[in-house]
């Protein structure tokens, strides 16, 4: 009976399910979704000759997120923000409707580097703020924070 029961305990172990990749707490991680937009959430650096500012930032990849946008949100932690990202560089134009925070819009262009900035954009205003050149994506921050961190044009943007 012995000799029965063990090879079909080790095939028995054989078929438990093992841990999918996306179980791992580092896939977890980079998995994660912002609890009020639903949007995945990434790590994004801007980089200038010195430093490095790190960032969690949601994704705004479809039509749909991107016309929402930080819409409606009063809240934005220091180290968080938006992206915009483009799959084909583009002339961009944003505006602030139904937005009640204060941002700091950040044009990337297709060389990956910040071509401009909208500091502090007015809350609720239908303003039209547009990008000098072509922008492979769009970062939102809270308003001031590009300042703060001295964020200008040239600075290098990883995601």
């Amino acid at each position: 009976m012995r000799l029965f029961v063990i090879p079909l305990l080790l095939s028995l172990a054989a078929c438990s399910p093992q841990p999918s990749a996306e179980a791992t707490p580092a896939a977890n991680a980079q998995a994660a979704v912002h609890p009020v937009s639903g949007l995945r959430i990434i790590p994004l650096t801007v980089i200038d000759s010195d430093k490095r500012h790190e960032f969690r930032v949601e994704v705004a990849a479809t039509p749909e997120q991107r016309a929402r946008g930080l819409m409606f949100r009063t809240e934005l932690g220091p180290d968080e923000g938006m992206l915009f990202p483009n799959k084909t560089p583009a002339l961009e134009s944003f505006w602030m409707k139904n937005t009640p925070l204060p941002l700091d819009i950040i044009f990337i262009g297709v060389d990956g580097r910040v071509s401009n900035i909208a500091a502090e954009t007015v809350p609720y205003s239908l303003e039209s703020i547009p990008s000098t050149g072509l922008a492979s994506a769009v970062l939102e921050l809270p308003g001031g924070r590009a300042a703060e961190l001295g964020i200008a044009p040239g600075d290098r943007v990883e995601w």
